[in-house]
């Protein structure tokens, strides 16, 4: 093991042994080499006369670029878009935030939290937390409505064995005792994914479920269990009624105990309506500053070995449009039309209760999509027979469940939409009968 490795350990053993245990035989190797990455950034803040270090070529002044592109990107100046981006990301973007992080989520106050590190997006933060954390046998614990691509971050890549319980209760509400028992199960240390807005049904817990998971992940560590949560907030902010809570579950669990390391990933993905331009976050929350500093370093050492950093230019715009004074405008304007379409779905299903003779409607309030429970047809064959028959794109989840993106749906259009739906599945629940 590298020194600089046996350093970062040490502090951790000190800060927080617990910290120590959850990271994955790779994770306690990691560490952020002291080399050309470095040696560049003293450069850069102190060779005034001749900096000959980093591998990027410079002409008058600045990052040496094709005019044909940059007349495309006039508005940012060159070393803002062609220049390498820190392992960490752009300062100023990390900051930028920070800030958003805290104001927020009003239960951060008084908790330490770790500077968010730029991530290519959310799952590239997922598989950085996996190598972290995650070693081949470990059990990472599931609701039964999880994102399929947790299967190759974690399973594939890492060899994790997943556990899931039911994610709602015969009441609707979140299964926080189905979670309960899962981590009662588990021997020393336990992984748990809580994804909310939760992909693929579309729902966030109030502020009693959130009291309640709290309760069960604290109780779990009150009686010796080891909990890294990681949370997927790749939906945070899109809550569209007052049954789901207003602000992150990591803000609530942060520092809730020294045996519980909460993990938040989130970007700028889904919230601000930018896919493409592969912009993430990665953040800590642990009782010890140090050992908070500790998570930084192997997390920058992770970055520094796979894709050294994340693309420049998408951070610079992120950080030009959230320091916009049109943000939060434009970014209320979207929120709105994304809650009028949820508010249609609500209001469609309610008006045509003998939907229900095809379909049970999973409890939803936020997020990109809603998700049905099929009755007597398979999601895989209606979602075929959608698109092949009526020019449909929908998503089978498994055999019960398909899943309905309201997000990519003009509010006008979701009436049609479900209509079509429903139309087809009847037809295939008859041809299920006369066949049966």
């Amino acid at each position: 093991m590298n020194d600089a490795a046996k350093e970062l350990n040490r502090t951790l053993s000190e800060e927080n042994p617990h910290v120590l245990h959850m990271l994955s035989d790779l994770g306690k190797d990691l560490f952020y080499p002291k080399g050309v990455l470095t040696q560049s950034a003293e450069a850069k803040a102190k060779a005034g006369k001749y900096n000959a270090t980093i591998g990027i070529a410079t002409s008058q002044g600045e990052s040496m670029h094709f005019s044909h592109i940059q007349e495309t990107l006039s508005a940012y100046n060159p070393d803002d878009i062609y220049d390498y981006a820190p392992p960490q990301g752009k300062e100023p973007l990390r900051q930028e935030w920070l800030k958003k992080m805290r104001l927020e989520n009003p239960s951060l106050a008084g908790k330490d939290i770790s500077t968010p590190i730029v991530t290519n997006a959310l799952t590239h933060g997922l598989s950085i937390a996996a190598d972290l954390f995650v070693n081949e046998g470990d059990t990472l614990l599931l609701p039964d409505k999880y994102w399929g691509n947790y299967n190759f971050i974690f399973g594939v890549r890492r060899k994790a064995s997943i556990e899931t319980y039911p994610l709602f209760q015969q009441d609707g509400r979140f299964n926080a005792a189905g979670l309960s028992e899962l981590l009662k199960k588990q021997e020393e240390k336990a992984i748990v994914v809580l994804n909310f807005p939760n992909n693929p049904t579309g729902y966030t817990p109030g502020e009693e479920e959130a009291s309640e998971i709290v309760s069960v992940i604290l109780e779990a560590a009150e009686a010796g269990k080891e909990i890294v949560v990681l949370v997927d907030d790749a939906y945070y902010n899109l809550f569209y009624d007052e049954t789901a809570i207003q602000e992150s579950i990591f803000s609530k669990l942060a520092q809730v105990h020294d045996r519980v390391l909460c993990v938040k990933i989130d970007g700028a993905t889904k919230e601000n309506y930018a896919w493409g331009f592969r912009v993430g976050f990665i953040t800590y929350s642990t009782k010890s500053e140090k050992a908070l500093r500790v998570l930084e370093e192997k997390t920058k050492g992770i970055i520094r070995g796979t894709i050294s950093s994340a693309p420049h230019p998408s951070q610079t715009f992120m950080l030009r449009a959230m320091q916009s004074p049109e943000y939060e405008k434009e970014k209320s304007l979207k929120y709105n039309i994304m809650k009028k379409r949820a508010d249609k779905v609500k209001a469609v299903l309610a008006e045509n209760k003998h939907y229900e003779d095809v379909w049970t409607p999973y409890p939803f309030n936020s997020g990109y999509f809603m998700c049905v429970r099929l009755k007597d047809i398979n999601a895989g064959e209606l979602r075929v027979s959608l698109l092949e028959k009526r020019g449909i794109g929908t998503i089978s989840i498994n055999e019960t469940d398909l899943r309905i993106a309201f997000s990519c749906v003009e509010e006008e259009h979701i009436a049609d939409l479900f209509e079509e739906i429903y139309q087809e599945a009847k037809q295939l629940q008859k041809q299920a009968e006369i066949s049966g």
